[in-house]
């Protein structure tokens, strides 16, 4: 496989990413090309605009085994991810990133571990989601510190959309959670807003309600101990940068209603 980035990260009028080529060392250059047969997994193979008429991924063939299996979009250079894998290995985890760097990073660390509850795959999330995860086979779906597409006119570039999250919720099982975390408020608060408009997903921060004007906000949660303190979030905090974290769990079968994550 040619591990740059596929035709399908350009198809989509707006994108919640700009792909970028990043600095790649040898020995990630390397990984991306003989880890890749170990821990890769391709795109579909059929290029086409409809969605669904590839059929999803037997991840029980994938990994050997029937796991619970987390999710995690846009892991970065895989800090988080490779935390949480090294650490349960009863479980396996799926990373899902666009940008080659990140991913031979990743791979790296992933070898020298010798992990074997770990994939990844190069591609655009939404498509993923889409076409290769089926309904309900997901225990758990990560999104940390998405990019917050700062200005007003690109806020609809922002992945975290009501299309998309219906989306997302219909891959868990019931039970499931969709664990998020940002470290710009206005962001945040449209998370929140977003997650907590999906019938088919409970806030398990709970509510709070105010005092003056008796209106109902769901909460956020506290940061998870799971959660690795990646360099990106360690210049956060010195940087006197907050992090909101909100965790939304699977109540319910997404009503009867076509999904379309560009919402």
């Amino acid at each position: 496989m040619d591990h740059d980035p596929d035709k399908s990260l350009r198809r989509r009028s707006i994108r919640s990413f700009v792909l970028r080529a990043g600095r790649i060392t040898p020995a990630q250059e390397r990984a991306l090309t003989e880890g890749w047969p170990r821990f890769g997994i391709d795109p579909p193979a059929q290029d086409t605009d409809r969605p669904g008429t590839v059929a999803p991924l037997d991840f029980t063939t994938r990994y050997g085994r029937r796991a619970a299996l987390v999710v995690e979009i846009g892991f970065g250079n895989g800090e988080n991810l490779l935390a949480l894998a090294t650490a349960h290995p009863e479980k396996d985890f799926l990373g899902i990133e666009v940008h080659r760097a990140g991913v031979g990073h990743l791979l790296l660390r992933a070898e020298e571990a010798s992990l074997g509850n770990l994939r990844v795959m190069q591609h655009d999330a939404v498509e993923a989601f889409e076409r290769q995860i089926a309904p309900g086979v997901l225990d758990e779906v990560l999104v940390l510190f998405p990019d917050p597409w700062h200005k007003k006119r690109h806020h609809k570039r922002r992945l975290v959309q009501p299309g998309f999250v219906a989306l997302l919720a219909s891959r868990l099982r019931i039970g499931g959670r969709l664990q998020l975390a940002t470290d710009w408020e206005p962001y945040a608060r449209q998370m929140l807003e977003v997650l907590s408009a999906e019938p088919s997903l409970r806030n398990r921060a709970g509510t709070t309600v105010d005092a003056e004007t008796g209106s109902v906000d769901p909460g956020f949660v506290q940061r998870p101990a799971w959660r690795a303190l990646t360099r990106f979030e360690r210049r956060g905090h010195r940087l006197g940068h907050g992090v909101w974290d909100l965790s939304f769990e699977r109540i319910a079968a997404p009503p009867d209603r076509p999904i379309n994550p560009a919402a």
